[in-house]
């Protein structure tokens, strides 16, 4: 899925980091570097399927060691390689890490997937990835925010449970978000999320802050855009297109 850690790569660097560099799959190469020169790539091996294969994870960790914050999972895929790999990211790098999509389900597969951080986490699931890191329904989102309290506080997380009204919380404080619309439900709006909450950290913006700010500047970006081109003719990458603007009313 280029088109996925090519979003998150292009709203990173809207949203203020100095300088981007997305690991990827060697064989997508080409395709990513495409979309945005600004943004740095770096081909890692990948197995016949266009996943990271187990060859990647030294060079993957090499790379991340110098970052000041990670983002893992738009893109990257299903694989007991990967779950490995992710949960392997989780528990080594020292460095603040967003973890969002294929990520999310690499720790709801690995045993303990959630244990032993080595630094700040921020979790970004949406019902589904949440239900799957929880094991609570998505049908009752009163019981899954209950469930991202208890489970934030339990591990020393940040979760940012995306929906209507998304619900930040470290198991201590916890904000409502009150901008976006539903033409965001669209896909790749959540890799955006992901570049933003990133860039935002990269800035020495606490994580919990990050979190909270990045949904807020994330959902004006939808604001802006739908106001402009309608809800129904939304897409992830107009939200790029107005971040900029949401990016001025906070700064």
């Amino acid at each position: 899925m280029a088109g996925a850690v090519a979003l998150a790569g292009m709203a990173c660097l809207r949203s203020g980091a100095g300088l981007v560099k997305l690991a990827i799959p060697d064989c997508v190469l080409e395709t990513v570097a495409g979309f945005e020169p600004s943004y740095m790539t770096t081909p890692l091996p990948c197995d016949e399927g266009g996943k990271f294969s187990a060859d990647a994870a030294p060079a993957l960790l090499e790379l991340a060691g110098s970052a000041t914050c990670v983002a893992c999972g738009p893109g990257i895929g299903r694989s007991a390689e990967l779950t490995y790999l992710v949960r392997e990211l989780y528990r080594q790098l020292p460095m603040p890490m967003v973890i969002d999509a294929d990520g999310l389900n690499a720790l709801a597969d690995a045993p303990a997937g959630l244990r032993d951080a080595a630094g700040p986490r921020v979790l970004t699931p949406h019902p589904g990835e949440f239900s799957r890191l929880s094991g609570i329904a998505t049908s009752s989102r009163r019981e899954q925010i209950d469930a991202a309290r208890k489970l934030a506080a339990e591990h020393g997380v940040i979760v940012l449970l995306k929906g209507h009204r998304t619900f930040i919380t470290d198991g201590n404080q916890e904000a409502i978000n009150a901008t976006g619309n539903p033409g965001m439900a669209t896909g790749g709006s959540g890799d955006v999320l992901t570049g933003i909450i990133t860039a935002l950290i990269c800035q020495e913006l606490s994580p919990f802050d990050a979190a909270i700010l990045g949904a807020h500047v994330h959902g004006l970006a939808g604001d802006l855009a739908a106001k402009e081109l309608g809800q129904v003719s939304l897409i992830a990458r107009d939200l790029i297109q107005f971040l900029p603007r949401a990016m001025k009313t906070v700064g």
